[in-house]
């Protein structure tokens, strides 16, 4: 196992941990907004705010999902001439598409660190009830999208090696678009670790 391989290992279990923490994140703000919805429709009371922390809680937690939903190529691509062609072919389009989608995220990142760097600069606060201050969501938020650009690059340089050195399989086990046939034995070997309910 090389070098990459081992940070790309390092690298799924950081994103396991920030997908469970981003799927609790959201969890609670579900667990919050319908709190707040049933106390207002059967007391009348409200303690305000649980939209705003809602909306923080689902931009945390999709930046945070970003990284794992790229290393296990659960992102959607259109393939319906993918499977037709060449292997090498295929492989060269999905180095083309993970250095597209790199060019994407870090515009993305960029803008969203520049918009940090303004919020603290002007100490800005939300509008709103809670008057949160908006570094604290925005810092949460660049964190994912700063740990998927790290991980596009990981993913980039093992599979472009990997191409370059003719390990066609290494590129589409990496890279390349899940077939029919991969996500069906997926789904069964994950039904398989399921308990039968009693």
């Amino acid at each position: 196992m090389t070098a990459l391989d081992r940070l790309l290992v390092l690298a799924h279990g950081i994103s396991r941990a920030a997908i469970w923490s981003g799927g609790a994140l959201v969890l609670c703000a579900a667990i919050l907004v319908a709190t707040d919805v049933l106390l207002r429709n059967v007391f009348m009371v409200t303690f305000g705010g649980s939209d705003e922390l809602a909306g923080y809680a689902f931009a945390i937690g999709t930046a945070w999902a970003l990284s794992f939903t790229l290393l296990n190529r659960a992102n959607v691509r259109v393939d319906a001439l993918y499977a037709l062609l060449p292997p090498r072919f295929c492989a060269l389009l999905d180095i083309i598409a993970l250095i597209a989608l790199g060019i994407f995220a870090c515009l993305l990142t960029w803008h969203a660190a520049v918009m940090l760097e303004t919020s603290v600069s002007f100490s800005a606060r939300a509008t709103t009830p809670l008057q949160t201050p908006l570094w604290i969501p925005q810092s949460l938020w660049i964190a994912g999208l700063v740990m998927f650009v790290l991980t596009l690059a990981l993913l980039l340089l093992r599979a472009a090696l990997a191409l370059l050195s003719g390990d066609l399989a290494t590129v589409r086990r990496l890279a390349g678009a899940c077939s029919i046939e991969e996500s069906a034995a997926a789904e069964i070997a994950h039904t398989a670790t399921l308990k039968p309910l009693e």
